[in-house]
């Protein structure tokens, strides 16, 4: 493990060129609690406030992890790939059902953040995976003090999900960046993060 810091995170997206049509999208993705969203804002701050697709916005319901990670290909990524347009269709946690669509803004530099947001048929799309991780408690317990007591009965059902997505893309392996946010490593994490490792097939690009 070793720490880098965000800016360099942000510069390594810079200098990564679109993997296909004009935009650099790059694919925050991991386990509930790992800390994507807090990444994706602090990188966006540093990316000319690059806009930010939150995948929680797409998920239809608590049996939805799947449906939104071909939401996200299909509404977001694949249009972006073809150089055309993307936008959602809003998923309404309180009234249970599809709200507006919403267009992302067009950017040089566009993140996808949430569990599922690499799926491999969009794999095209994507010029960079960063994958975040940390222990099974200590995401449980950020899930918990972020969205209250009730998500707590929904924890185990969505870790199902999880388990079997990751495991069908292989998202880890593909990662271009691991990042681990509980890590013991004395680190700054407003400004700094922990490299986990960086997988065999990718130069970190980081120095």
């Amino acid at each position: 493990m070793r720490v880098v810091t965000l800016d360099a995170v942000a510069g390594r997206i810079r200098a990564t060129p679109p993997r296909r049509g004009p935009t650099t999208v790059v694919a925050i993705d991991g386990p509930a609690g790992s800390g994507k969203t807090t990444l994706a804002a602090r990188l966006s701050t540093r990316l000319d406030d690059a806009p930010v697709v939150h995948l929680d916005d797409l998920y239809p319901g608590w049996d939805g992890l799947a449906a939104g990670s071909d939401a996200v290909a299909d509404q977001v990524l694949l249009p972006l790939a073809a150089g055309r347009p993307a936008r959602y269709r809003r998923w309404d946690w309180y009234g249970d059902a599809y709200a507006e669509w919403v267009d992302v803004p067009p950017a040089p530099v566009v993140l996808v953040e949430g569990c599922g947001s690499a799926p491999t048929r969009a794999a095209a799309a994507l010029a960079l995976i960063i994958w975040v991780e940390a222990p099974h408690d200590v995401r449980k317990d950020r899930g918990i003090a972020r969205d209250g007591d009730g998500f707590g009965p929904h924890w185990e059902r969505w870790a199902r999900q999880e388990d079997a997505l990751f495991a069908a893309e292989r998202t880890r392996d593909r990662a271009d960046l691991r990042l681990e946010t509980a890590s013991r490593l004395p680190h700054d994490p407003e400004l700094e993060v922990v490299v986990a490792d960086t997988p065999a097939h990718a130069d970190s690009g980081l120095g």
